[in-house]
Protein backbone atom coordinates (compact mmCIF):
# COMPACT_ATOMS: atom_id res chain seq x y z
CA UNK A 1 0.00 0.00 0.00
CA UNK A 2 1.66 3.41 -0.73
CA UNK A 3 2.42 5.40 2.08
CA UNK A 4 -0.03 8.37 1.30
CA UNK A 5 -3.00 5.30 1.08
CA UNK A 6 -1.48 4.67 4.39
CA UNK A 7 -1.54 8.40 6.18
CA UNK A 8 -5.44 8.92 4.68
CA UNK A 9 -6.58 6.07 6.38
CA UNK A 10 -4.71 7.40 9.82
CA UNK A 11 -7.51 9.26 12.45
CA UNK A 12 -7.25 12.83 13.61
CA UNK A 13 -7.04 11.77 17.29
CA UNK A 14 -4.39 11.45 19.50
CA UNK A 15 -2.28 8.01 20.40
CA UNK A 16 0.60 6.45 18.79
CA UNK A 17 2.06 5.85 14.95
CA UNK A 18 4.49 3.24 13.91
CA UNK A 19 6.49 3.41 10.69
CA UNK A 20 7.33 -0.39 9.69
CA UNK A 21 10.01 -1.62 6.80
CA UNK A 22 10.12 -5.16 6.45
CA UNK A 23 12.04 -6.49 9.27
CA UNK A 24 10.66 -7.91 12.35
CA UNK A 25 12.06 -4.65 14.47
CA UNK A 26 9.65 -0.97 13.69
CA UNK A 27 11.46 1.67 12.13
CA UNK A 28 10.34 4.50 14.29
CA UNK A 29 7.62 5.24 17.04
CA UNK A 30 5.50 8.40 18.11
CA UNK A 31 2.95 10.16 19.61
CA UNK A 32 0.92 12.88 18.75
CA UNK A 33 -2.47 14.41 19.44
CA UNK A 34 -3.25 14.37 15.57
CA UNK A 35 -1.76 11.56 14.66
CA UNK A 36 -2.69 11.99 10.68
CA UNK A 37 -1.32 15.22 11.08
CA UNK A 38 2.09 14.05 12.23
CA UNK A 39 2.32 11.66 10.09
CA UNK A 40 2.03 13.90 7.37
CA UNK A 41 5.00 16.44 8.81
CA UNK A 42 7.11 13.46 8.46
CA UNK A 43 6.34 12.29 4.99
CA UNK A 44 7.37 16.59 4.73
CA UNK A 45 10.75 16.14 6.42
CA UNK A 46 13.85 15.59 3.61
CA UNK A 47 15.74 15.04 6.93
CA UNK A 48 13.79 12.13 7.24
CA UNK A 49 14.22 10.37 3.64
CA UNK A 50 16.25 7.60 4.80
CA UNK A 51 13.70 6.10 7.24
CA UNK A 52 10.93 6.96 4.68
CA UNK A 53 12.41 4.60 1.98
CA UNK A 54 12.60 1.72 3.96
CA UNK A 55 9.06 2.12 5.20
CA UNK A 56 6.46 0.13 3.93
CA UNK A 57 3.23 0.56 5.79
CA UNK A 58 2.15 2.60 8.91
CA UNK A 59 0.02 1.44 12.27
CA UNK A 60 -1.38 3.43 14.98
CA UNK A 61 -3.22 3.01 18.42
CA UNK A 62 -5.71 5.60 19.31
CA UNK A 63 -5.73 6.81 23.38
CA UNK A 64 -8.02 8.39 24.77
CA UNK A 65 -6.08 11.20 25.69
CA UNK A 66 -2.33 13.06 25.36
CA UNK A 67 -0.86 11.02 28.57
CA UNK A 68 -2.73 7.71 27.04
CA UNK A 69 -0.13 8.52 24.29
CA UNK A 70 2.55 9.90 25.81
CA UNK A 71 2.56 6.65 28.32
CA UNK A 72 2.11 4.57 25.72
CA UNK A 73 4.87 5.77 23.03
CA UNK A 74 7.39 5.22 25.92
CA UNK A 75 6.59 1.83 26.68
CA UNK A 76 6.58 0.71 23.06
CA UNK A 77 10.19 2.25 22.70
CA UNK A 78 11.62 0.59 25.37
CA UNK A 79 10.40 -3.26 24.62
CA UNK A 80 10.22 -2.94 20.70
CA UNK A 81 13.76 -0.85 20.60
CA UNK A 82 12.83 1.10 16.66
CA UNK A 83 15.89 1.68 14.65
CA UNK A 84 14.83 5.34 14.12
CA UNK A 85 13.81 6.00 18.02
CA UNK A 86 17.01 7.63 20.49
CA UNK A 87 14.60 9.25 22.95
CA UNK A 88 12.90 7.29 25.58
CA UNK A 89 15.26 4.31 26.03
CA UNK A 90 15.34 2.43 28.67
CA UNK A 91 18.68 3.56 31.19
CA UNK A 92 20.43 0.82 33.00
CA UNK A 93 21.36 3.41 35.98
CA UNK A 94 20.26 6.71 37.18
CA UNK A 95 22.64 8.90 39.18
CA UNK A 96 21.13 12.08 41.51
CA UNK A 97 22.77 14.17 44.00
CA UNK A 98 22.24 13.84 48.17
CA UNK A 99 23.31 16.05 50.92
CA UNK A 100 25.01 14.08 53.41
CA UNK A 101 25.27 16.23 56.50
CA UNK A 102 29.34 16.14 58.16
CA UNK A 103 30.58 17.87 61.32
CA UNK A 104 31.85 20.34 58.92
CA UNK A 105 28.67 20.98 57.11
CA UNK A 106 26.73 19.62 54.18
CA UNK A 107 28.43 17.73 51.53
CA UNK A 108 27.18 16.62 48.27
CA UNK A 109 27.42 13.00 47.47
CA UNK A 110 26.81 11.24 44.29
CA UNK A 111 24.19 8.09 44.68
CA UNK A 112 23.17 5.60 42.22
CA UNK A 113 20.07 3.41 41.85
CA UNK A 114 21.96 0.50 43.51
CA UNK A 115 22.37 2.89 46.24
CA UNK A 116 19.18 4.79 46.51
CA UNK A 117 15.25 3.53 45.30
CA UNK A 118 14.19 6.92 43.34
CA UNK A 119 11.17 7.94 44.07
CA UNK A 120 11.06 6.59 47.68
CA UNK A 121 14.34 8.12 49.44
CA UNK A 122 13.85 11.49 49.97
CA UNK A 123 16.54 14.04 49.80
CA UNK A 124 17.54 13.54 46.30
CA UNK A 125 18.74 16.00 43.43
CA UNK A 126 18.68 15.50 39.69
CA UNK A 127 18.36 12.73 37.88
CA UNK A 128 21.49 12.08 35.42
CA UNK A 129 22.96 9.14 33.37
CA UNK A 130 25.75 8.55 34.77
CA UNK A 131 28.25 10.38 37.76
CA UNK A 132 30.08 12.33 35.09
CA UNK A 133 26.96 14.37 34.67
CA UNK A 134 25.97 14.68 37.95
CA UNK A 135 29.53 16.00 38.79
CA UNK A 136 29.07 18.15 35.98
CA UNK A 137 25.98 19.62 36.65
CA UNK A 138 27.20 20.20 40.31
CA UNK A 139 30.27 22.37 39.35
CA UNK A 140 27.72 24.36 37.27
CA UNK A 141 25.55 25.22 39.70
CA UNK A 142 28.35 26.16 42.09
CA UNK A 143 29.45 28.61 39.67
CA UNK A 144 25.86 30.03 39.47
CA UNK A 145 25.27 30.58 42.93
CA UNK A 146 29.13 31.11 44.12
CA UNK A 147 29.24 28.31 45.95
CA UNK A 148 32.71 26.75 47.07
CA UNK A 149 34.11 23.82 45.57
CA UNK A 150 36.05 22.91 48.25
CA UNK A 151 33.46 22.83 50.58
CA UNK A 152 31.47 21.33 48.17
CA UNK A 153 34.05 18.35 47.94
CA UNK A 154 34.83 19.00 44.39
CA UNK A 155 38.36 20.44 44.76
CA UNK A 156 41.31 19.63 47.28
CA UNK A 157 41.28 22.00 50.19
CA UNK A 158 43.87 24.90 50.06
CA UNK A 159 44.83 27.39 52.41
CA UNK A 160 44.39 30.27 49.82
CA UNK A 161 41.01 28.93 49.54
CA UNK A 162 39.46 27.34 46.07
CA UNK A 163 39.81 28.79 42.64
CA UNK A 164 36.79 30.15 42.54
CA UNK A 165 37.41 32.35 45.75
CA UNK A 166 40.48 33.63 43.57
CA UNK A 167 38.85 34.23 40.66
CA UNK A 168 35.85 35.75 42.40
CA UNK A 169 33.40 33.01 41.69
CA UNK A 170 32.77 31.77 45.56
CA UNK A 171 31.23 33.99 48.22
CA UNK A 172 34.54 32.65 50.71
CA UNK A 173 32.90 29.92 52.42
CA UNK A 174 36.37 28.37 52.41
CA UNK A 175 38.18 31.49 54.04
CA UNK A 176 35.77 32.36 56.62
CA UNK A 177 33.94 35.34 54.41
CA UNK A 178 31.01 33.55 54.63
CA UNK A 179 29.79 31.18 57.05
CA UNK A 180 29.42 27.37 56.56
CA UNK A 181 25.70 27.77 58.13
CA UNK A 182 25.23 30.33 54.82
CA UNK A 183 26.77 28.30 51.97
CA UNK A 184 24.57 25.40 53.61
CA UNK A 185 21.53 27.14 52.93
CA UNK A 186 22.33 28.29 49.62
CA UNK A 187 23.50 25.26 48.51
CA UNK A 188 20.08 23.80 49.52
CA UNK A 189 18.20 26.70 47.58
CA UNK A 190 20.10 26.32 44.52
CA UNK A 191 19.56 22.70 44.50
CA UNK A 192 16.00 23.28 44.81
CA UNK A 193 15.24 23.40 41.47
CA UNK A 194 16.30 19.74 40.54
CA UNK A 195 14.68 17.81 43.41
CA UNK A 196 13.67 14.34 42.51
CA UNK A 197 9.76 14.26 44.22
CA UNK A 198 8.96 10.87 46.29
CA UNK A 199 6.03 8.96 45.24
CA UNK A 200 3.27 10.97 47.24
CA UNK A 201 1.25 8.41 46.77
CA UNK A 202 -0.14 5.45 49.57
CA UNK A 203 0.02 2.40 46.62
CA UNK A 204 -0.88 2.59 43.00
CA UNK A 205 -3.31 5.30 41.17
CA UNK A 206 -5.19 5.47 37.98
CA UNK A 207 -5.00 8.49 36.10
CA UNK A 208 -8.31 9.20 34.62
CA UNK A 209 -8.83 10.34 30.67
CA UNK A 210 -12.14 10.38 28.51
CA UNK A 211 -12.96 10.77 25.21
CA UNK A 212 -16.70 10.74 24.76
CA UNK A 213 -17.74 7.44 26.18
CA UNK A 214 -14.41 6.09 26.11
CA UNK A 215 -12.32 5.60 29.56
CA UNK A 216 -8.64 5.03 30.20
CA UNK A 217 -7.59 4.21 33.28
CA UNK A 218 -3.38 3.84 33.72
CA UNK A 219 -1.90 3.26 36.29
CA UNK A 220 1.07 4.44 37.79
CA UNK A 221 3.33 3.13 40.67
CA UNK A 222 5.90 5.07 42.02
CA UNK A 223 6.18 6.71 38.72
CA UNK A 224 6.39 3.75 36.83
CA UNK A 225 3.90 2.67 34.62
CA UNK A 226 1.83 -0.08 34.90
CA UNK A 227 -0.42 -0.54 32.08
CA UNK A 228 -4.02 0.39 31.20
CA UNK A 229 -7.43 -0.41 31.89
CA UNK A 230 -9.92 0.36 28.69
CA UNK A 231 -13.92 0.16 28.90
CA UNK A 232 -13.73 -0.60 25.16
CA UNK A 233 -12.28 -4.10 25.83
CA UNK A 234 -14.24 -6.75 26.58
CA UNK A 235 -11.62 -7.48 29.74
CA UNK A 236 -10.89 -4.88 31.86
CA UNK A 237 -7.15 -5.53 31.10
CA UNK A 238 -4.20 -6.65 32.75
CA UNK A 239 -1.72 -4.62 35.02
CA UNK A 240 1.11 -6.37 35.66
CA UNK A 241 1.88 -7.01 39.34
CA UNK A 242 5.22 -7.25 39.79
CA UNK A 243 7.52 -5.12 41.36
CA UNK A 244 8.76 -1.86 38.81
CA UNK A 245 11.27 0.01 39.01
CA UNK A 246 11.57 4.26 39.21
CA UNK A 247 10.84 5.22 35.08
CA UNK A 248 12.67 8.25 34.45
CA UNK A 249 9.99 8.83 31.41
CA UNK A 250 6.86 8.41 33.57
CA UNK A 251 8.29 10.30 35.96
CA UNK A 252 8.39 13.34 33.09
CA UNK A 253 4.93 12.52 31.50
CA UNK A 254 2.95 12.27 35.15
CA UNK A 255 5.01 14.57 37.65
CA UNK A 256 2.85 17.84 36.70
CA UNK A 257 -0.72 16.43 36.16
CA UNK A 258 -0.23 14.26 39.08
CA UNK A 259 1.24 16.95 41.59
CA UNK A 260 -0.72 19.57 40.24
CA UNK A 261 -4.54 18.17 39.97
CA UNK A 262 -4.40 18.08 36.11
CA UNK A 263 -5.77 15.12 35.67
CA UNK A 264 -8.57 12.56 37.43
CA UNK A 265 -6.68 10.35 39.85
CA UNK A 266 -8.47 7.46 41.32
CA UNK A 267 -6.87 5.73 43.74
CA UNK A 268 -6.60 2.23 43.47
CA UNK A 269 -6.91 -0.19 46.49
CA UNK A 270 -5.05 -3.25 46.62
CA UNK A 271 -7.84 -6.64 47.31
CA UNK A 272 -7.19 -8.36 50.53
Amino acid sequence: MPLSECVSQLPHAPGVYIFHGDGSLPLYIGKSVDIRARVMSHLRNPDEARMLAQTRHITCTETAGEIGALLLESHLIKTQNPLFNQRLRRLKTLCSVQLIQQPEGLRPALVDGRQVQHGITPGLYGLFSSMHAAKQKLITVAHQHRLCLQCMGLEKATARGCFGWQIKQCAGACVGQESRAVHDDRLREALQELQVHTWPFDGAVNMVERRGDWVQKHRILNWSYQGTSCNRQRSPGVFDASPLKFDLDTYHIVLKPLLLNLVEIEQHLQAN
